[in-house]
């Protein structure tokens, strides 16, 4: 067991690149006590991948693509957690996301908490979503006071932009954080590139080097009023999936969703209530070039990647989860009225015993 509050805890993220599970071991507190132990990733069989992406969209549970995506997510998080090796006080499971729609109060997570509990003998904390939406709010981004904690220069005012299958951002000054979702962050091109090349994503950013932007397609997407609205607002995966490519080469699409991904994250510093001094960014489009330098770009000062931070960021998801598990277990707070636009700090979490 924990002792003096301090507990080790595995942190679970499965992302909607859907490309494997991710693993954390951190020690923590769940407020300032925060020290990363261990990280692994493991890959989800192909078949698992296929069963899961065919349950993207659709919110019933009881839906036979439902469950046999939860089985399956379930399946890949007990067989990752018994080969990480680590003990733990607790497991943090996010489970999958595969559809949210804040605005009609759904957001809707698969995965067997009770079954996961039963197999490695180990509390879950689960469901972290759920008791945001219910109270009004977007129940997305989850990772802001993650993000705070771990920040060590609070002296002016920075951005943590994680760049994942949607893209969003945490502005930190002091104690005043604002957070939300920028817009697409990797899926449209992993979508396409998976389509049209059968590589599931732009490796580097080679192919988005490569094309022409189409500035009249970019310019009728950046028109989406999602960009001008206040935040906090959160996206699900495929909100943008309407845009429309056709006619393209495959290097030119890849080129133009490059471009607005980059042109979508830079309109949400408009939102800041004052300039960001730094922007470090997390996720996998960290690792994409073409992308990380249209940013730099754009808001004419340095991308850095939070490794530049000592922070792992292939991490930082799943070690957000082990820390929002404790916060859970101690009813604090895992959103603010800042950071999902509950009306007030919320706890949330359900706790399934093994």
């Amino acid at each position: 067991m924990a002792k003096t509050n301090i507990f080790q805890v595995i942190g679970c993220m499965s992302g909607t690149s859907v490309d494997g599970v991710d693993l954390a071991l951190l020690e923590t507190d769940g407020k300032e006590h925060i020290v990363p132990l261990d990280f692994a990733g493991f890959d989800y069989t192909p078949e698992e991948r296929t069963i899961i992406k065919a349950a993207f969209g659709i919110q019933d549970k009881n839906d036979p693509k439902v469950q046999a995506a939860s089985q399956a997510v379930t399946d890949a998080h007990i067989r990752a957690i018994k080969e990480f090796g680590h003990p733990a006080d607790l497991i943090g499971f996010h489970g999958q996301t595969i559809f949210h729609a804040p605005q009609d109060g759904i957001t809707v997570q698969i995965g067997d908490a009770a079954r996961l509990a039963a197999e490695t003998g180990i509390t879950v904390i689960h469901d972290f979503r759920s008791a945001d939406v219910a109270a009004g709010g977007e129940g997305a981004p989850l990772l802001p006071l993650y993000h705070a904690a771990r920040l060590q220069d609070k002296a002016n005012p920075s951005a943590i932009l994680n760049i994942g299958g949607v893209a969003n951002v945490t502005w930190i000054h002091g104690t005043d954080i604002l957070a939300f979702d920028t817009g697409p962050g990797n899926a449209l091109i992993d979508d396409m590139m998976i389509g049209a090349t059968g590589q599931p994503f732009d490796k580097d950013g080679v192919m988005a080097a490569s094309g022409t932007v189409d500035h009249p397609r970019l310019n009728e997407w950046l028109d989406n009023l999602y960009f001008k609205a206040k935040p906090p607002k959160s996206l699900d995966r495929d909100a943008f999936s309407h845009c429309n490519i056709s006619g393209l080469s495959v290097e030119d699409a890849i080129t133009t969703l490059t471009a607005f991904t980059a042109y979508s994250i830079a309109a949400s510093a408009e939102h800041f209530p004052r300039p960001a001094a730094h922007w470090y960014v997390t996720g996998g489009g960290r690792k994409n070039r073409t992308l990380m330098a249209h940013l730099s770009h754009i808001l004419k000062t340095p991308m850095q990647n939070v490794e530049d931070l000592g922070w792992n960021g292939d991490a930082i998801e799943a070690e957000g989860f082990a820390y929002l598990a404790v916060r859970s277990s101690l009813g604090l707070p895992l959103s603010l009225p800042t950071t999902t636009g509950c009306a007030e700090p919320l706890s949330g979490g359900e706790t399934a015993l093994p």
